[in-house]
């Protein structure tokens, strides 16, 4: 019931108050008009209380006065805001209110605070003040718990607000992360810099004599491409599926093979008298989708996932020439004639050429179209082939297109009329002619010269693509066609008759890539999704 008086007392303004009055903020008056402190003993308000209940109030003369709760009614009295019929009348002046400069020992967290010392938000003024007006009528033994309590409150509001207002979502990985770099005293980049940024690679020893295998080949004309039927080397060393292999262009150096992998690095094998990987390079963020030799055989360029461009000089381990493209890379090639410019393509609807001398892109050729499978060039450089990943359901235009590499216009984009992409390109060496690999699970055969005929009556076909980027290459002589297969196998077929010339159980996984090597006449790369490679030869 003391409660009910109270709510009363205070919602009339006009009633005498026969306890005592507010007269400043801090301070009350008694009946008699003497002003008191809040921080007055607790039992004085009890005895306030007891002589009003003699006095003939509503209180009963039975009940126990520490029951009552008058000292908060005394409090809403003098604070309209906090009281529950004024709720939403704030003063006109508020109150102000000080916080101390040094900031109090807090334990560790992983929040960070970027306001000054002195700053306090404006939710957490508010909350401060509320708290302020009902701390003070409390007992003196109360109120260094409560101020405690709103400094870590005010604390945490602090550490919880960033500049912009926003708390930011920090992954419990990185919150580990940074715990346990805070503990320890170690700052832990996470995978914040390419690994490029650090140091080079190491040279590659590459000796200076030519391979005793290679040596007795190397001014030899007339080199008849025998059937490889044995495996001479198993390398494994990568850790992801492997794209692309390709035996290094020079002859005197072409016992080096280099290989693209998912597990993003490229590396350099001796894969003829050894089988031993020569180096590593671990110079992209992502997979690297292609890496190809320069035609001089000193250096690699490298493309990835990670949207970088890396030339690689194998001798002193430096890079050359780094570059960032502004898509995901699959192809790379180097201009027959000028090797200072190369082509890069991907996921994306243009091909850009690349000068070396300067870093920047020289030409473009966009077309209406989402990603580039391969690149192929023709004439000794003057027209190139794109093969796209754009088809239609009763044709494949735009499928293979031809460019004209000085102007950047379309020769033509009516070459292949079949419904199905072609994953990768190939050039015959000898004859004016191109193969193109097909997810129909063929061979197709065209013309290199304008207009770019497919052959009706040869089709090389056997093998299994399923979606793989699948390779095809032709042989040193051009008598024999190699080419991978989902299914792990490796086939062989007369490049004359079209017939299966031989079919090897290479891999447990596709085999993507196949290629001859340039000077041995019975030597095959091949390598898998599984991520290994094998050297192949005839005994």
């Amino acid at each position: 019931m003391a409660s009910l008086v109270a709510y009363d007392d205070s919602d009339s303004e006009a009633e005498a108050e026969p306890a005592g009055s507010v007269n400043a903020p801090g301070h009350m008056k008694d009946a008699s008009g003497v002003a008191t402190s809040p921080r007055q003993d607790f039992t004085s308000g009890i005895m306030d209380v007891t002589n009003e209940g003699a006095q003939g109030t509503e209180h009963g003369p039975h009940e126990d006065p520490g029951e009552h709760r008058l000292p908060l009614v005394r409090l809403w009295r003098r604070d309209p805001g906090s009281c529950p019929s004024q709720r939403l009348q704030w003063p006109v002046k508020e109150p102000e209110v000080t916080f101390p400069t040094s900031e109090p020992s807090r334990p560790s967290s992983l929040w960070t605070c970027c306001a000054p010392a002195g700053h306090m938000p404006l939710a957490a003024a508010r909350l401060k003040q509320v708290r302020l007006s009902w701390e003070s009528p409390e007992p003196s033994f109360c109120s260094p718990n409560r101020s405690e309590a709103t400094g870590k409150n005010a604390i945490s509001f602090q550490r919880k607000r960033c500049e912009d207002c926003v708390v930011p979502y920090t992954p419990k990985r990185l919150r580990q992360l940074q715990a346990f770099s805070t503990e320890t005293g170690q700052k832990k980049d996470v995978e914040l810099q390419s690994p490029s940024s650090g140091c080079a690679p190491a040279p590659l020893c590459v000796t200076p004599r030519v391979s005793e295998l290679i040596q007795p080949y190397l001014n030899s004309q007339c080199r008849e491409t025998r059937v490889p039927r044995t495996v001479l080397f198993h390398l494994r060393g990568h850790r992801g599926p492997v794209n692309s292999i390709q035996w290094c262009p020079v002859p005197s150096r072409s016992h080096m093979l280099l290989s693209t992998s998912m597990d993003k690095t490229f590396k350099v094998w001796n894969a003829v008298d050894s089988g031993r990987c020569l180096q590593t390079y671990s110079l992209h963020r992502e997979a690297v989708r292609a890496a190809r030799w320069s035609p001089c055989g000193g250096r690699i360029l490298s493309g990835g996932f990670d949207f970088a461009l890396h030339l690689t000089d194998l001798e002193t381990g430096t890079q050359l020439f780094s570059g960032r493209s502004d898509f995901r890379i699959t192809t790379l090639k180097f201009h027959p004639k000028d090797h200072s410019i190369f082509l890069c393509g991907g996921f994306s609807s243009e091909i850009k050429a690349w000068d070396i001398r300067t870093g920047k892109v020289v030409r473009g050729y966009k077309a209406t179209i989402q990603q580039t499978l391969d690149i192929l060039f023709l004439q000794e450089g003057s027209e190139f082939l794109s093969s796209t990943d754009a088809s239609t359901r009763d044709s494949a235009d735009r499928t293979i297109i031809a460019w004209d590499f000085r102007t950047s216009a379309k020769i033509s984009n009516q070459i292949f009329h079949e419904r199905y992409t072609c994953p990768s390109l190939a050039l015959h060496p000898r004859e004016p002619v191109f193969l193109a690999q097909t997810n129909g699970n063929y061979l197709a055969l065209f013309s290199a010269m304008w207009p770019y005929r497919m052959s009706r009556r040869r089709r090389y076909e056997g093998h299994k693509v399923e979606g793989y980027a699948v390779g095809c290459e032709c042989s040193p002589c051009g008598d024999l066609l190699v080419t991978g297969s989902a299914d792990g196998r490796v086939l062989m077929f007369s490049f004359r008759t079209a017939s299966r010339a031989c079919t090897l159980q290479g891999h447990t996984q596709a085999c993507v890539g196949t290629t001859y090597h340039p000077v041995l006449p019975s030597v095959l790369g091949t390598c898998s999704w599984g991520g290994d490679i094998k050297i192949w030869h005839s005994q």
